[in-house]
This record gives structure tokens, C-alpha cells and sequence, in this order.
């Protein structure tokens, strides 16, 4: 019974973290779409501010999405 639950748990953690990936895209992806500028573009140019808004909505929506899997868990 106990390694049924450790599997289970290792499969919805596992699937959290592709789906926490995917919410990352679609949040650069919705960003990427309401700025009048190419996001990619700015980060090839090697523009920091835009590089450190990017890598706050990594953060945010990681934070976000790791706290939904971890009370999930418990």
C-alpha cells in the first residue's frame, strides 16, 4: 500500500511539473503578445530589463503552480 502511494505521487508530481512548464509558456506566450515589441528578439539583443520581467513571470508562475502541487501532495 505504501509504494502505491509513493507511485501516485510520483506521477502526479511529475505530471505537475510538465504542466507548470506549459503554464510557463502560455505566461511568456500571453506576454509576449500584449508588449508592441518582439520579446525574443529583445532577449537575443542581450536586454536585461526584459530578460528580469520574463524571469519574474518564470518565478511567479512556478511559485504559483509548485504550491498547487504541493498541497495537492499533502
Amino acid at each position: 500500500m505504501q509504494l502505491k502511494a509513493m507511485i501516485v505521487n510520483f506521477v502526479y508530481a511529475v505530471m505537475g511539473g510538465f504542466l507548470t512548464l506549459f503554464f510557463m509558456y502560455i505566461g511568456y506566450r500571453i506576454f509576449d503578445k500584449f508588449t508592441h515589441f518582439s520579446t525574443s528578439a529583445e532577449l537575443a539583443k542581450d536586454n536585461r530589463a526584459v530578460g528580469m520581467v520574463v524571469l519574474g513571470i518564470f518565478v511567479g508562475v512556478g511559485i504559483a503552480i509548485g504550491l498547487v502541487i504541493g498541497l495537492g501532495l499533502n
